[in-house]
């Protein structure tokens, strides 16, 4: 799955993440003073910041944009001459790119974010009549937002274009790998359908669920340091009072409450995906060769393994209940959360509408980053069942161990006699 595309993946992954750690490590200690030395002016502490377009070329976005290029060139540079691979530019920078984009994307949010302390704080003072209020304000932020709107509209058609033809060169890859096989695996059950079906589907997850897990830590990065600031806001929290940074106490408490739940009780649903696979495959098998066999897809065979269908369906219904049971309460849950714990707040008039704005989107948005695992919960289980298969897959590719019941199939089909051609099964298989 991963070393067609990707050159030595486990070294590739462990040296990504290691170089992370030493950008980031720049970016936090020296950077500053590096870029001061080359030149870049950057905003002085706690002054406002840039309302519009204008964000996204202050010195701090230059200087992140040189130090991404540099980091990714280096990176990059290193892997073409020690591991050459045939889709290093896709791998590679392609994932490079995509990693930036999402971060521009997060970024986005983050100028909206930004945009919307003034626009109702000025909308606040226009219906109180505290304060004369100019029509030509209003129409200036609004000229603001349909810019951010219009550039965010373009990067998300761009970045979706851009994957949707990196996932389908992975996906390529992992078919061009797995027929230079094929003489190999192809006893294996249900081979033709890992090889066509199981990467299309892993492809087609990927493609969303792989941008939405770099969307959800990108966000992070974002908007963690703009949560912890409008804590200062927030001066106690109901029943508890006062505590250090309130929102962002209280962000991670449930958060990880939420996930902590959701991964317990949702526990036996990636087994239960892998072997409907497995029990779906079968049924589908014997209608194939019943196709040229008059022998084979007889009525006991077929009752029986679609009985197997029906039993596995109706336990992941069953067991999809109470999941779904525990998360649609943890979500309606969520969407109250958070304006309790701003009623004292509030009723003590600290706030005002633009700031209540944005703590709203800025706690909406982290909190939904740590919940990703809660709201992609279904998509990861199918995620991983395709990838047991596929390993299972792998493992007859390098000889390393079978799951039980590929191992069971492939003896049937080594015994004499048997020549390529399955046994037919009896009603008790």
């Amino acid at each position: 799955m991963f070393q067609s595309f990707f050159p030595q993946p486990k070294l590739f992954f462990l040296s990504a993440l290691l170089w992370t750690m030493v950008v980031a490590a720049f970016w936090y200690t020296v950077g500053d003073d590096v870029a001061g030395a080359l030149g870049f002016e950057f905003s002085p502490a706690g002054a406002e910041p840039v309302i519009g377009l204008g964000y996204f070329v202050t010195g701090e976005f230059l200087w992140f944009y040189v130090v991404f290029a540099a980091a990714v060139a280096l990176f990059a540079g290193f892997w073409y001459w020690y591991a050459p691979h045939p889709w290093q530019n896709w791998s590679i920078l392609g994932s490079a790119f995509i990693i930036f984009t999402t971060y521009f994307s997060v970024q986005i949010s983050v100028a909206l974010n930004n945009w919307r302390r003034p626009f109702f704080d000025l909308f606040q003072t226009a219906l109180s009549g505290d304060a004369p209020v100019e029509e030509a304000d209003f129409y200036v932020l609004l000229v603001q937002f349909a810019q951010i709107a219009f550039l965010s509209m373009a990067i998300f058609v761009g970045v979706r274009f851009f994957v949707s033809h990196y996932i389908f060169r992975w996906r390529t890859a992992m078919n061009d790998f797995y027929m230079s096989y094929w003489k190999r695996v192809r006893h294996i059950e249900g081979a033709s359908q890992r090889v066509q079906e199981d990467t299309m589907r892993f492809a087609a997850i990927m493609e969303g669920l792989g941008v939405a897990f770099i969307d959800a830590i990108m966000t992070l990065f974002a908007f963690l340091p703009v949560l912890w600031v409008l804590s200062d806001y927030v001066t106690e929290v109901p029943i508890i009072g006062q505590i250090p940074k309130p929102l962002f106490t209280a962000l991670l408490i449930w958060s990880i409450f939420g996930t902590a739940l959701l991964a317990l009780v949702g526990i036996k649903l990636p087994g239960l995906e892998f072997k409907n696979q497995r029990v779906e495959a079968a049924y589908r098998k014997e209608l194939v060769y019943g196709e040229d066999n008059h022998e084979r897809a007889q009525p006991p065979t077929v009752r029986q393994l679609f009985s197997n269908v029906r039993r596995n369906y109706f336990r992941l219904y069953f067991h999809y209940m109470y999941f779904n049971i525990a998360r649609g309460f943890y979500i309606q849950a969520d969407a109250i959360y958070l304006n309790v714990i701003l009623v004292p707040t509030v009723v003590a008039g600290a706030i005002t509408l633009g700031i209540w704005q944005q703590i709203l989107t800025a706690f909406s948005q982290v909190s939904s980053s740590f919940q990703f695992l809660i709201n992609s919960w279904t998509t990861i289980v199918e995620l991983l069942s395709i990838h047991k298969r596929l390993k299972a897959f792998e493992s007859a590719i390098f000889g390393g161990p079978l799951p039980s019941i590929d191992e069971k199939y492939l003896a049937e089909q080594e015994a004499p006699g048997t020549d390529d051609t399955p046994p037919a099964l009896t009603p008790s298989a």
